[in-house]
């Protein structure tokens, strides 16, 4: 059964003050300063040991927050009168399986523990977790909000995004690999799959997506393979979006990647202008594909023209 769609509060207008909780990337710098840019005041929290160093001289005001100390970060918020909020960056999960100690020595406050066994215990995935915390965060009267709001110019869109354009074989592969990604992400399984000769190499779980490439090199050392990266099925915008940057461009030429396939409208795009100009230096085509019913994704004639193909 695919996620049901969650029904997000509406942004509010500038110059509304936005909370914003940080974990690691570039991701929270950039909605940092999309959301100054349209006029809002930004109020940070960093979670502890993971936010970029240049994000607290991109916010009005801001504060080190623990992970595992969910209710201070609604207690923060209200003290500074901030109702909206938006949830970006990385957390990396692998750490606390290779870890399990890690989560006993954040101290994790009261709330944060009874939130965990009432609501946690049988299922850990990303969604359940982004559900129980924005839950706790309304408790404190602190909405989580669109986190791509502010980033519009930033997601995926439909078509090749590159000047390379990907060879017939990448784009049989994105046509033949495309179904199999949709139904992992129905199981949140992962975000991605790696695919050569309509063939599987890897499909990402827990370690994310640059780990899965450097999985994939070890496997394929033919270069020319593509990797194909969406969004779970009514997935919550309020986090979790998938995202790609430099270093994934940058990862995937060393391991012998040279196409990427995007969910057109889902995936973000860090730094966008500077992701493709980077991608065709180094020969790798980038493609969103548009989803949705009756759409499709170019593909090429025998005679190298383009050609609306159903995927």
């Amino acid at each position: 059964m695919t996620g049901a769609l969650t029904i997000l509060p509406d942004p509010p207008p500038p110059p509304t003050a936005i909370g914003l909780i940080a974990g690691g990337g570039r991701l929270p710098s950039l909605v940092a300063e999309g959301l100054r840019e349209a006029g809002h005041p930004v109020h940070g929290l960093g979670l502890s040991g993971m936010y970029d160093p240049e994000l607290p001289l991109l916010c009005d005001s801001f504060r080190t927050v623990g992970l595992l100390r969910v209710a201070s970060w609604g207690k923060a918020f209200r003290r500074m009168g901030v109702h909206h909020a938006i949830m970006v960056g990385t957390v990396d999960k692998a750490r606390f399986h290779h870890d399990p100690l890690k989560m006993l020595r954040s101290i994790p406050d009261l709330r944060t523990i009874v939130l965990w066994y009432r609501k946690l215990r049988h299922d850990r995935r990303s969604h359940a977790l982004l559900k129980a915390v924005a839950d706790e965060l309304d408790r404190s009267g602190v909405s989580l909000i669109d986190s791509t709001m502010s980033i519009g110019s930033q997601l995926a869109t439909s078509g090749v995004m590159t000047r390379r354009k990907p060879t017939a074989e990448q784009e049989a592969d994105i046509k033949f690999v495309w179904p199999l990604l949709t139904e992992t992400l129905r199981l949140d399984i992962g975000q991605a799959i790696a695919v050569r000769d309509r063939d599987v190499i890897a499909v990402e779980a827990v370690e994310g997506t640059d780990r899965m490439i450097t999985r994939v090199g070890a496997l394929c050392k033919a270069k020319g393979w593509t990797l194909c990266k969406g969004a779970r099925a009514g997935h919550d915008r309020r986090s979790d979006v998938p995202t790609v940057g430099l270093d994934t461009i940058k990862n995937l030429y060393e391991h012998g990647g040279r196409c990427l396939a995007l969910a057109a409208g889902d995936v973000i795009m860090l730094d966008k202008p500077y992701l493709l100009d980077l991608a065709d230096e180094m020969g790798i085509a980038v493609i969103g594909v548009p989803i949705g019913p009756g759409k499709a994704t170019p593909i090429r004639d025998d005679a190298g023209d383009s050609k609306d193909t159903p995927l």
